[in-house]
């Protein structure tokens, strides 16, 4: 029986760029104004597509980036904050009739991924709001804030379902600690089997739960 929700937030309950597509473009400008011939045009538009997708550490080191590279996007990312609207998917308030404990954990900068909370009013709809902070010195990692989550709870990891887009950091924290995962397949989102599950939004997700808790 599935007793709580652990969530994502980028590309599961909100696009990444639902604030804008010119947002980053402080960032872009950096990397690029950085790159000195050390990434192609195409490597450096692949790695701004990932952007979107993934923490800038991991861009950084999947990319290749230099070191110049790397403290100019990290410079320009920590100075980011969401001052206006932010676009969701539309399906926001049906967290608020699934009826059971929900946790929101997210990875990235502390301000930027804070301003984020705030521009979709989030932090109605969970009991407790979890921001792994890159850009901070020790920050824990998802599986170590999830383990705590479930400490905190007195919940079996069985009982807690981690709901995310990526199989790569939620997906395969929550399989690391034997809690069934659920890859929200929002648009640009590719399936994976890494996930028990798939879902494409909310409503599915309410389906899934009425069928494992039957």
């Amino acid at each position: 029986m599935i007793r709580t929700i652990i969530f994502d937030l980028d590309n599961c309950l909100a696009p990444a760029d639902g604030v804008g597509v010119t947002f980053m473009r402080p960032v872009f400008d950096a990397i690029t104004a950085a790159n000195a011939g050390t990434l192609g045009q195409d490597a450096l538009d692949a790695a701004f597509a990932d952007i979107w997708r993934h923490p800038l550490d991991w861009v950084s080191r999947m990319h290749g980036f230099s070191p110049a590279m790397h403290q100019a996007a990290w410079a320009a990312t920590a100075g980011l904050e969401v001052t206006g609207a932010m676009a969701d998917y539309g399906d926001l308030p049906l967290l608020a009739g699934l009826g059971l404990p929900l946790y929101l954990v997210t990875s990235g900068f502390r301000r930027l991924q804070e301003s984020k909370v705030r521009a979709l009013g989030l932090a109605r709809y969970f009991r407790g709001v979890h921001i792994d902070a890159i850009d901070e010195a020790g920050h824990p990692g998802k599986a170590a804030l999830f383990r705590m989550l479930l400490d905190q709870s007195d919940l079996p990891a069985a009982h807690a379902l981690v709901v995310g887009d990526n199989p790569e950091s939620e997906i395969a924290a929550g399989n690391s600690l034997g809690m069934p995962t659920v890859q929200s397949l929002r648009p640009g989102v590719v399936w994976d089997d890494r996930a028990r599950f798939h879902i494409r939004d909310l409503r599915d997700l309410k389906f899934l739960l009425s069928a494992q808790n039957d």
